[in-house]
């Protein structure tokens, strides 16, 4: 009961607007009188179990994000893209959907990829017939490709919580990412036309087209290189996934400092404080997280869940669609940091209890964690995007909601409910 009320309370203070780290530490230390813990012991568990070689990977990935924006990778890629897709009928919704996904493959993180490629292209789309509401909507849900499409900080912190394969895990989510990144294509395609009408570019003539055309290839191709280094080094067995983060890291730096030459002394300690600022809001709330997490485990509320669980509900299909729904409501109601170490390490005994792999619900989680983000009340993913657009999120509420009835969910379920999608390229790849 006690456990019961701890995550109430964690919901409420976010509901009402308490800074995630402070209201961690609210329910830390309501859990440390109720159940009396010796907080000398807790703090040393907690700081051990930041003592990890690949948390070092979380600071590096959030810094590549700020030096891709700062550095013009994020503006070539997004110039490639366009030049490829952006002329066909809601070829522009599909380039922010696919420089999303690029840029996700590169970063790891959602919020990085809201600030880039939303200062980018918002406008742009805009300019062509999307109303802003829509615009800010497709972009905080294709931002959230970033998650399943690895590198990705949500799996490290899952890997982390749970004691899996981080390689295992960044595979197990390609599958479900490129089924999101073809559905967000899908739904933007039917859009035009019936929801409002786009305004094609107009034509060029062949030899502009083609000059143009091999000009931003060539300067997209060094941006287009670090997807491959990274993904390639990571699976190849080159690097670890920690190592790989310092190797993005590195070509970022020549790439903006050498190649494109946008990036500056001045833009570089910019992004470092940036990356640093969002660094340290993450690991503090990891500190908390464990924490809470050492005492509901020795109090063996995650026992106790599968016991009620599976006396309540014997069918399993009943129990994974429960899990699912509860997954939803929880990132509806509380970050995916919230849902990623507190939330899911509860639900891992019930879910190996009913002969789920735990790589699999990983991808599950993180594919809770695209609809809960983008879902309200707290919705943060939608929020950035909404201010990222100029736009009230009044008016990106209704497409949203769409986008995760029609997109997210079927994504999710086909990911629950039919394990080789997650689970056929790591056995593929040798990784578990």
């Amino acid at each position: 009961m006690m456990a019961i009320f701890a995550v109430g309370l964690l919901i409420l203070l976010m509901g009402i607007g308490v800074p995630v780290a402070w209201a961690f530490a609210a329910v830390l230390g309501y859990l440390i009188i109720a159940f009396d813990v010796n907080t000398v012991t807790l703090l040393l568990q907690g700081f051990r179990s930041l003592d990890h070689i690949v948390l070092l990977a979380l600071p590096l990935f959030v810094l590549t994000g700020y030096l891709m924006k700062s550095g013009g990778i994020a503006q070539r890629l997004v110039n490639f893209i366009e030049l490829m897709v952006g002329r066909k009928k809601g070829g522009m919704g599909a380039s922010m959907v696919m420089a999303s996904g690029v840029f996700g493959a590169i970063s790891g993180t959602a919020t990085a990829a809201v600030a880039s490629i939303g200062t980018i292209m918002v406008d742009p789309l805009s300019h062509r017939g999307y109303p802003r509401g829509y615009s800010s909507a497709l972009l905080g849900m294709s931002s959230l490709l970033g998650i399943l499409i690895p590198p990705s900080i949500t799996l490290i912190l899952f890997g982390v919580a749970t004691r899996q394969s981080i390689t295992a895990l960044f595979a197990a989510t390609i599958g479900p990412g490129l089924l999101l990144l073809l559905g967000l294509i899908l739904f933007n395609r039917f859009c035009v036309g019936r929801l409002f009408n786009e305004e094609l570019l107009l034509q060029e003539s062949e030899v502009d087209k083609e000059t143009k055309k091999s000009g931003v290839l060539v300067s997209a191709l060094p941006a287009l290189s670090m997807p491959f280094i990274i993904l390639g080094g990571i699976y190849g067995g080159v690097f670890t996934p920690t190592e790989a983060a310092a190797v993005a890291v590195v070509v970022a730096l020549l790439i903006g400092f050498f190649i494109y030459r946008d990036l500056t002394l001045s833009t570089l300690r910019k992004s470092v404080v940036n990356a640093a600022e969002t660094t340290g809001t993450i690991v503090l709330v990891l500190l908390f997280s464990f924490m809470i997490g050492k005492i509901l485990v020795a109090e063996r509320v995650p026992q106790e869940l599968t016991e009620f669980m599976t006396d309540l509900v014997q069918n399993p299909i009943m129990i994974l669609l429960m899990v699912n729904a509860f997954l939803i409501f929880a990132g509806a109601v509380m970050d995916d940091l919230s849902v990623t170490v507190v939330i899911a390490p509860l639900c891992m005994p019930l879910m190996m209890s009913i002969g789920v792999d735990p790589v699999h619900f990983g991808a599950i989680v993180a594919c809770s964690v695209v609809i809960g983000a983008n879902s309200p009340p707290v919705a943060p993913i939608l929020y950035m995007a909404c201010r990222i657009g100029k736009v009230s999120i009044h008016k990106a509420v209704m497409p949203a909601i769409y986008l995760i009835v029609l997109v997210g969910m079927p994504v999710m379920l086909l990911t629950t409910f039919v394990p080789s999608l997650s689970l056929y390229i790591p056995h593929l790849l040798g990784v578990m």
